[in-house]
């Protein structure tokens, strides 16, 4: 049972890493174009406000891969929200 477990927590971590990376094509996408058009700023304020609350919930539950995880996520997410004010239509 404990290797399943060790399995299972690879796995989650794997995906937390990849959750955090599939914000980055996008920040390259923007950055290298120079625009921000057909994004939803609304979106990715929303998905920062829900990593936030998951990294949260990870401390206070000691569950800090959680919150490891999810932090790598907003700070990818931020860096694109970041560039989608930069690179707005005006």
């Amino acid at each position: 049972m404990q290797l399943l477990r060790e399995i299972i927590d690879i796995i989650f971590a794997a995906g937390l890493f990849i959750n955090a990376a599939l914000f980055v094509p996008q920040a390259i996408r923007i950055f290298k174009n120079k625009t921000s058009e057909n994004l939803s700023l609304t979106m990715f304020i929303g998905f920062l406000l829900i990593q936030v609350a998951a990294v949260l919930y990870g401390f206070f539950n000691n569950d800090y891969l959680l919150a490891f995880g999810y932090m790598l996520s907003i700070i990818t997410c931020a860096s694109l929200t970041v560039l989608i004010f930069m690179y707005r239509e005006k």
